[in-house]
């Protein structure tokens, strides 16, 4: 069974693999980028709009066409710049950063969704916010398992371990 970093064993024999240094890498970083800017841009024009509201005011204000809070501008700030950090690193930090997000994302939306009609609703979401924020955990999350990176040995021996699964199984 294959304990290396960038492999995860399953039952059955079947291995499945996070690609390492994946040429697209750049192109994932910048869509990362993008979110997240897109997400710090929001929350800080949803900070304008709604300082000296309560913080979690469940009044319709809007910000580049979601639905905020000052509670939701503030957090959507921090986590656009934690974002926009991620995505200028070209270390693993990113990958990870990028994870992570696209699963808070995706289970904060359905969270969110789940309240959505309801005084739970402290983050003020609509459910536009819950659609755009289901598809920045998709993307996220996509970018996170493709812009992992390693030295040119692993990801030679992930390619070749990719390509011919067998051969180099007697030899462990």
């Amino acid at each position: 069974m294959d304990n290396s970093p960038q492999a995860v064993s399953l039952d059955k024999g079947v291995v499945v693999h996070l690609p390492l240094n994946h040429p697209a890498r750049p192109l994932y970083r910048a869509l990362a980028g993008l979110v997240g800017l897109y997400i710090l841009v929001f929350g800080v024009w949803g900070v304008f709009l709604t300082w000296g509201d309560p913080l979690f005011d469940r009044d319709a204000n809007f910000a580049l066409g979601l639905r905020t809070n000052l509670a939701f501008s503030l957090a959507s700030v921090l986590f656009g710049a934690v974002l926009l950090i991620g995505a200028s690193r070209r270390n693993n930090l990113g990958h990870y950063m990028n994870l992570t997000a696209g699963a808070v994302f995706l289970v904060t939306s359905l969270l969110m969704m789940a309240v959505l009609q309801t005084p739970a609703n402290f983050l003020n979401f609509s459910m536009s916010t819950v659609i755009v924020s289901m598809i920045f955990g998709l993307i996220l999350l996509g970018t996170g398992l493709y812009d992992k990176v390693g030295t040119d040995e692993h990801a030679e021996e992930e390619r070749r371990t990719r390509r011919h699964p067998v051969s180099g199984a007697g030899s462990r």
